[in-house]
């Protein structure tokens, strides 16, 4: 994806750390297996930086899911930056042609600069910290299949262990070993390319936002959603009006990687796409009415412009291959989420 650096006057977006880095990054929007919540739908990760001992439930569709976390508290957005370079990695060899693993050896300096980190010792002793949140995050849903309810339980990552110091104790190399639905997810490339400028974004609901835009409206024109259901899925324990303040701020600023955003009446919120968020190559043809009706028979209640921003997605990273009929590789793509639950 080609972006450009959104800078504004006030200094919305905190400096480029590390501006030589050639860095892909990919995230994990579809990272929880496919018969949970999507992350993007109901959060898992929280938006509070003061550690957060709350037990966060969830409801959709009959499915429930708890994120619980340990004495350290709840993941939070910003630990989430752990998972999305393990991700680049993984996807790099990948598509690179080696071999994976659940299990990483990552350098703990690479992965500050990648992710616009500072290079301080403190800056690696929050590391530390996250990667024990992450660690200590479970997740527990619970879901009906047939007449038989299972109970699932996993953690965002399954362990992590510094391999490598220097004499003073600062962490040179670390392993994470990821959980199997994460590593699932990579293997599908179940993943979307995140603008590089996310990393620069200061508070956690701009990244939360950001997400959202990116699943949502994706390479779309533009998605519409009320304040009540942004509230929702964005995770914020901040009251309505405090939210849609902070909403308003946002929408002044203007300073969200890939997307505007505008305030409309019905207390809606427009998300558009800024000029600069187009692949390289050309773009899949268009669908059809009828194969997005066809794709609403399919899978009942979901929404079909977030699933044909999905399917876009996956037709780019694939290397976007020639068509002969858009509208039948579409249902196609769509069947296999449908078989896949």
């Amino acid at each position: 994806m080609a972006t450009t650096a959104i800078r504004t006057q006030g200094g919305a977006l905190l400096p480029e750390r590390h501006p030589q880095i050639d860095f892909f990054i990919c995230d994990i929007l579809d990272a929880i297996p496919k018969d949970d919540m999507a992350t993007m739908e109901h959060p898992v990760f929280t938006l509070s930086t003061r550690p957060d001992r709350r037990i966060l439930s969830y409801e959709h569709r009959g499915a429930q899911i708890e994120v619980i976390p340990s004495v350290k508290g709840l993941a939070t957005i910003h630990d989430k930056d752990i998972l999305i370079f393990c991700i680049s990695q993984l996807m790099a060899a990948i598509n690179a042609g080696r071999a994976v693993g659940r299990t990483l050896t990552l350098r703990a300096h690479d992965l500050l600069v990648a992710t616009n980190r500072e290079t301080s010792g403190d800056a690696y002793r929050r590391l530390k910290e996250a990667f024990e949140r992450l660690a200590g995050t479970r997740i527990t849903t619970n879901i009906v299949t047939g007449e038989e309810e299972v109970t699932t339980g996993f953690g965002l990552i399954e362990k992590w262990e510094i391999v490598k110091k220097t004499r003073g104790g600062r962490m040179v190399s670390v392993t994470v070993t990821l959980s199997d639905w994460l590593f699932r997810a990579v293997l599908s490339k179940s993943v979307l390319t995140l603008s590089r400028d996310y990393f620069r974004l200061r508070k956690p609901l701009e990244r939360r936002i950001y997400e959202l835009a990116r699943k949502h409206c994706g390479k779309q024109p533009e998605w519409r959603v009320s304040v009540e259901v942004l509230l929702k899925k964005s995770g914020s324990a901040s009251p309505r009006r405090v939210f849609r303040k902070m909403i308003r701020d946002m929408i002044e600023s203007d300073h969200l990687p890939d997307y505007h955003l505008a305030e409309e009446e019905g207390d809606l919120i427009r998300f558009s796409r800024r000029a600069q968020v187009i692949e390289e190559g050309p773009a899949a043809p268009p669908l059809s009415a009828e194969a997005l009706e066809q794709a609403r028979d399919m899978l009942p209640g979901a929404d079909v412009y977030a699933l044909e921003a999905e399917w876009r997605a996956f037709w780019a990273i694939s290397g976007r291959p020639r068509l002969r009929s858009a509208d039948r590789a579409f249902l196609g793509f769509v069947a296999r989420k449908a078989k896949q639950g």
